[in-house]
């Protein structure tokens, strides 16, 4: 008699031969960020006008300084009564909006904010809107920074100032990932809903589909995490039916919108074998024109790219 197993078996057996879950390496996560997103800002085949390219070149600078920062970073970790806390309530570890925030983070914002008037300084082109958004931060005080940072992580969009926020995201970040990067996959448990980091708890950036065996992951845009979900399946309400896949015309063959009839939402998949360079931060932000489209077909994104604040 031939068994059948049910889709719960088949992952079970699955996650035998692979990891479910990816915790973040510290060395180069922003340096590979940075050197994808300076590939990707003269790089015909991305297809995305002069200013995108800017902004990309500008988003390279910020990665740079996330990466310097990172190593100088000297963060404590959470108590095991926090991480049990969380345990306990199935809530993740190092849950975002929750966690006490180190006030390092603001240290972080200012070397980042700091390196792009350094890079406007001796390489110039950058958007000025940036630039001035940098300049302010510089100057903002605590209790603005700390508002700003309560916003960003919890997605409270009516009180984001969208020009400072991705640099408050890039600070976050850096932080973020170095917790991250202390834990050991056997210590983070499995979360009830898939569709979100089960580290921070953060809203998937992207996904990227492996070269070699053809495994899907869900990337965070905040602690750097990877976590598993099956392919044909919508990382937002988890249905399986009628999922389509579009992509631009002539552009790129790595990235294309994975997007769901039940809930009208989608994200982007990104595919290792077309690319091996690919990174869910920086590919995601270079493909714009991919993000108009879903918006003439009435789709809209299920979550945002940290590096550029936009309504949903």
């Amino acid at each position: 008699m031939q068994r059948v197993l049910d889709p719960a078996q088949i992952e079970a057996f699955a996650e035998r031969d692979f990891p479910r879950l990816r915790l973040p390496g510290r060395r180069a996560v922003f340096s590979v960020r940075a050197q994808r997103l300076r590939q990707l800002s003269s790089s015909p085949a991305a297809g995305h006008g002069q200013s995108i390219a800017g902004y990309l070149r500008l988003m390279a600078l910020v990665a740079d300084a996330q990466q310097a920062a990172l190593g100088a970073l000297g963060l404590s970790s959470p108590s095991a009564a926090e991480l049990e806390r969380a345990r306990t309530h199935g809530m993740p570890l190092l849950h975002a909006p929750s966690l006490a925030r180190d006030g390092l983070w603001r240290g972080v914002l200012g070397q980042i904010c700091n390196a792009v008037l350094a890079g406007e300084a001796t390489l110039g082109g950058l958007p000025q809107q940036a630039v001035a958004a940098c300049t302010r931060l510089l100057g903002a005080s605590t209790d603005t920074l700390e508002t700003q940072a309560d916003a960003v992580l919890t997605a409270r969009s009516e009180e984001v100032d969208a020009a400072v926020a991705p640099f408050i995201s890039a600070a976050l970040q850096v932080v973020w990932l170095e917790l991250a990067s202390r834990l050991s996959a056997p210590e983070v448990p499995s979360l009830s809903v898939p569709g979100v980091c089960p580290v921070c708890g953060a809203l998937p950036v992207a996904s990227i589909v492996g070269a070699e065996r053809g495994y899907r992951y869900l990337h965070c845009p905040l602690c750097a995490t990877a976590w598993h979900l099956e392919r044909v399946k919508c990382s937002h309400c988890q249905a399986t039916e009628g999922i389509g896949y579009y992509s631009i015309e002539g552009g790129p063959a790595t990235v294309r919108a994975e997007a769901c009839p039940s809930c009208h939402s989608y994200r982007k998949i990104l595919y290792q074998e077309k690319d091996m360079a690919v990174e869910p931060v920086a590919d995601d932000l270079a493909s714009l024109a991919l993000d108009l489209l879903m918006s003439s077909e009435g789709f809209h994104r299920a979550s945002g790219n940290p590096l550029l604040w936009l309504a949903l």
